[in-house]
């Protein structure tokens, strides 16, 4: 059972968004990391060993000292901290957020460069410079990739970003998701268009052979 926090701000505009309500900064109820932590706080008891804090977004590294506080003040109070992140941002705030963090969940998107850029505005650079440095402290590290058919859910896919992150020590778990559409709501009421409105949810046949794909040696 994890506190979810969901930080507003994104530099990223990927085209299967779910939260596209936490896009912009100027939006969103203020908060001190005090007041977070203390919220976080009165969940422990349900926590367990597994359980804790995770930052969300939005992408939380736009705001690295303000989640760089809140995760100190949760380690204070035996809180397990985790940030879920597109790795798209690394300086030194981020470096120092990092120090705080007990695990982390990385979007690897696609892995294909064209489509880095195309669907989500970043390089594929981005998240791998961002696992390279995870990789020297290390952090353990979740992989994370949104299934979505004919962009991404062939086997090929998977054994590109099998390879991709063989070379990290760090990444202990790796996680296929499917692609879902619920998100269509947010951007009807906001007056936006859903981008991948034209792509089709995967089956749970689809998922089922790409996770044998994704657990062969």
């Amino acid at each position: 059972i994890r506190y979810v926090v969901f930080m507003q701000g994104c530099n990223l505009r990927c085209g299967c968004c779910h939260n596209p309500d936490t896009w912009e900064t100027s939006v969103g109820t203020e908060y001190t990391p005090a007041q977070i932590a203390e919220k976080a706080a009165r969940y422990t008891e349900y926590f367990g060993k597994d359980g804790g804090i995770t930052v969300s977004g939005g992408e939380p590294l736009l705001q690295s000292e303000f989640v760089y506080e809140t995760f100190s003040l949760c380690r204070d109070k035996g809180i397990n901290t985790c940030l879920d992140t597109s790795g798209s941002i690394l300086n030194d705030k981020v470096r120092k957020l990092l120090s705080v963090t007990d695990r982390v969940l990385l979007d690897i998107k696609y892995t294909d460069e064209d489509m880095y850029k195309r669907h989500v505005g970043c390089g594929l650079d981005k998240p791998i410079a961002f696992l390279e440095y995870l990789n020297t402290l290390p952090v353990p590290v979740t992989v994370r990739q949104v299934i979505i058919p004919t962009l991404n859910d062939s086997g090929e896919n998977i054994l590109r970003l099998k390879n991709m992150i063989s070379p990290y020590a760090c990444v202990d778990k790796v996680e296929l998701l499917p692609f879902r559409k619920i998100c269509k709501v947010k951007y009807d009421k906001m007056g936006l268009s859903f981008p991948f409105d034209c792509f089709p949810e995967p089956d749970g046949e689809t998922m089922e052979k790409l996770n044998k794909i994704l657990a062969a040696v």
